[in-house]
């Protein structure tokens, strides 16, 4: 049996905070890197990799310490989940929808504008002929809302999304100042 002491329980707490730092840290860093941002993305490398090696060089001196080991993996769980939590809510995030409707494509696009999105409409030949492709860029916090306006008007739509690297000029509700 495994005697939790006071100094091995703040041992591995210490380990738990550090490893839940460096996931999040991983996670923007992540983000960064996609949206181009090197020099950040860099900088969070170089501290991401040394809490990673603080953590490993405590962690590994003892692989049979039960209670580190099991911070250091229930750190990096947690971290993860906090990471992806954190960049919802900090993080501005755009993902560009595509609706490809055979019926009801221009009262779906309506339908959209007046609940305050940007779309723009293209006719298309589908495989059983004409579609409306109905194209938005939107804030991810408005996927879900999107989604269910879209599957209020045409429930059998094929909804397509892609996340957006960059915004530049256009229209997006919530979406980056428009520059004249």
């Amino acid at each position: 049996m495994i005697e939790l002491t006071p100094e091995i329980l703040l041992g591995a707490l210490f380990i738990f905070a550090l490893r839940v730092f460096n996931y999040s840290i991983s996670t923007f860093r992540l983000v960064m890197i996609s949206r181009g941002q090197k020099l950040v993305s860099a900088a969070m490398a170089f501290v991401e990799a040394l809490i990673f090696i603080m953590v490993m060089a405590t962690v590994i001196t003892d692989i049979d310490d039960l209670p580190r080991l099991f911070a250091y993996c229930m750190g990096a769980a947690v971290g993860s989940y906090v990471g992806m939590w954190l960049e919802s809510r900090l993080i501005t995030s755009y993902s560009t929808v595509t609706v490809i409707a055979s019926e009801k494509g221009e009262a779906l696009a309506e339908h959209l504008r007046s609940n305050g999105y940007g779309v723009t409409v293209t006719i298309g030949q589908g495989r059983d002929g004409d579609v409306t492709i109905v194209r938005s860029t939107i804030n991810n916090r408005e996927m879900r809302r999107f989604i269910h306006n879209v599957e209020s008007i045409n429930e059998h739509a094929f909804i397509e999304i892609e996340q957006s690297r960059t915004l530049q000029r256009g229209w997006v509700p919530g979406g980056p100042r428009r520059r004249l």
